[in-house]
């Protein structure tokens, strides 16, 4: 596992050296005193933001001795259905498990918005695209009250926090740099806008018995942008039962694409046998960090 591990890293920073370096497109919050975000952001009650005339919550996580000079990374960090941007900005696992990845010198902003009431729980139904307006609506308050690059936009979550992700990269489109797309569906967040053609960094990891969201719905996501990202096309081999993860990364891709199976069931934090602690964190920091 650890030389698979090592041996997936290095490709990673291989692919991540043929990336163009877009050079940081600072926000105009750059050298200004933050009004609006500051450390207790990060705690309840968190903020609230108007956005399609409903006030909305959101906790936002600043680097340590955060530095308004420098144009930080900007991450979404979606929750699940039944969740809320508290329970994200919270706990041993907050942000998936990220910031212990992100060294401060590198640095990231984390956005843990909530989303609405729905059938089943608080989740990311995007009636008439209102989710997608919030997240506009965040990236146009943080970018210009704190330093961020603008070329260093992500996305990522699990479930509903993925389907959300998905619809993101679909509407968004190059306004993201990448996404990270865990265990999610193409349809609960309701359906790509129009085109939704664009090409976005794509990485996604699906569990084989998915009894949740079954894992047909990560292959119908993850194909539609090995299309959008113009990649050649290629088996994506998944495990057996009692087998370790199988990473497929595509080739001749306009912008990096990866999918990963996993033998388990509907989780963010998917193991391997034997292993102690999860893949996720480490592969989806691994490919966001890529990007410069």
């Amino acid at each position: 596992m650890l030389s698979n591990t090592l041996s997936a890293g290095l490709l990673l920073l291989l692919l991540g050296a043929a990336q163009p370096i877009l050079g940081a497109k600072p926000s105009s919050g750059c050298g200004k005193a933050p009004k609006i975000v500051t450390a207790a952001a990060a705690s309840a009650p968190g903020l609230s933001i108007t956005s399609g005339g409903k006030a909305r919550q959101y906790f936002v996580k600043l680097p340590a001795n955060y530095d308004n000079s420098h144009p930080y990374r900007l991450i979404f960090t979606m929750h699940p259905v039944g969740g809320s941007g508290q329970q994200i900005s919270s706990g041993a696992n907050a942000y998936y498990g990220l910031p212990p990845l992100i060294n401060d010198t590198i640095g990231a902003i984390y956005v843990a918005p909530t989303g609405t009431s729905g059938s089943i729980g608080v989740g990311w139904w995007n009636n008439n695209g209102s989710d997608v307006v919030l997240v506009k609506d965040l990236i146009s308050t943080l970018e210009a009250d704190l330093c961020i690059d603008q070329n260093l936009r992500f996305s990522t979550g699990f479930s509903h926090g993925a389907a959300m992700s998905f619809i993101l990269a679909c509407a968004l489109g190059k306004d993201l740099r990448a996404v990270a797309v865990l265990s999610g569906s193409p349809q609960i967040s309701g359906t790509c806008p129009s085109p939704g053609t664009d090409p976005v960094a794509w990485y996604s990891q699906h569990g084989t018995r998915d009894q949740v969201l079954p894992i047909a719905g990560g292959r119908q996501m993850r194909d539609r942008f090995i299309k959008n990202n113009g990649c050649t096309p290629k088996e994506a081999k998944e495990p057996g039962r009692g087998e370790p993860h199988i990473k497929t990364v595509y080739d001749d891709c306009k912008y990096p694409t990866t999918f990963v199976a996993f033998d388990g069931d509907h989780t963010p934090s998917p193991k391997d046998p034997g292993a102690s602690h999860t893949f996720s964190d480490a592969y989806t920091w691994e490919f966001f960090s890529q990007f410069k």
